[in-house]
């Protein structure tokens, strides 16, 4: 029962990973190609891009892992092996959160009306500091990986990662304690940036607020592209939110799940919510008109060939 039930979940993480794939790889290849283009790429761009590509090696990292922990879960006997995995694991969600933070922050600066110096100033900044920014995530993401590396024992997946386990012994709950302890403060870590974001969201919404209250006092009835703005933005804010919760709850359950007596199905039930995280790009696409009508042409082609082959 539990083969068939392992193997229906490598099922779904498969089509998971396949639309994640798709999807980033689309919003990537179309800003890549505008930038050998026209020689030059918007901040907007090179956020998106750079989130498509830190996305696209969470989905491999999680698969990966994923299909090892179900197929050969021996493998992780060996420390070397952990440590590869945990360290571009860790790499790649710390990139995913900070760059999805970025973005939330341009969005905020971009959009909102606000007349504070301080904002004005950012908002004057942000184009520029853009590649700086995105920099200092990657060089952060590696040191807090490398650490987090560092300080795993090497026998800890051999005391919760093999089918053929013997008594768990004290050494293995001291290794156990000592993973959840590392996981446990990543989580709290992540929790700055997504703060970050619940800010900007919400700034966004007062924004939008006061733009609607200043537009009944003016009584225009025409469509006002602010206000679409804001709202195409905070679509894409709450998605990254409410998925991102998704996502390290997951998280939580694939930790806490090494001291649960089936380890390895826990995991995988915990690692199959999370794909969903960095999978989900529809929102981006369609909130980017670039990405939108690019995606609209690629599905028009796709029709007129399927429509050759019909006759």
């Amino acid at each position: 029962m539990l083969d068939k039930v392992e193997s229906t979940l490598m099922l779904i993480a498969a089509g998971e990973f396949a639309m994640g794939i798709l999807g980033n790889a689309f919003i990537g290849l179309v800003n890549c190609m505008n930038w050998i283009k026209n020689r030059k790429i918007a901040s907007i761009d090179l956020i998106l891009t750079s989130l498509a590509i830190s996305r696209i090696c969470l989905l491999c990292i999680i698969l990966l892992d994923y299909f090892i922990l179900g197929l050969y879960p021996d493998v992780y006997t060996t420390g070397k092996k952990m440590r590869i995995i945990d360290f571009f694991w860790t790499l790649t969600n710390h990139l995913n959160v900070w760059f999805a933070t970025c973005l939330s922050i341009f969005y905020f600066l971009k959009i909102a009306n606000f007349f504070h110096p301080l904002f004005l100033w950012m908002k004057w900044k942000i184009d520029s500091a853009i590649p700086k920014i995105l920099l200092g995530c990657l060089a952060f993401s590696v040191f807090i990986s490398l650490v987090v590396s560092e300080n795993l024992n090497d026998d800890f997946r051999s005391c919760v990662k093999v089918k053929k386990k013997t008594n768990i012994t004290v050494k293995c709950r001291v290794n156990k304690a000592q993973y959840a302890s590392i996981k446990i403060c990543l989580n709290l870590l992540t929790l700055f940036p997504f703060s970050v974001s619940v800010i900007s969201f919400l700034l966004l919404l007062l924004s939008l607020w006061r733009h609607t209250r200043q537009m009944k006092v003016s009584a225009t009835g025409c469509r006002d592209p602010s206000i679409e703005a804001h709202v195409g933005a905070m679509k894409a804010v709450i998605s990254f939110l409410l998925l991102f919760i998704a996502y390290y709850l997951a998280f939580l359950v694939a930790t806490s799940s090494y001291f649960m007596p089936e380890t390895e199905l826990a995991v995988m039930i915990g690692e199959l919510i999370a794909l969903i995280y960095p999978s989900h790009s529809l929102i981006l696409i369609l909130g980017n008109n670039k990405l939108r009508q690019a995606s609209l042409r690629v599905l028009w082609k796709v029709k007129c060939i399927l429509k050759r082959r019909n006759h």
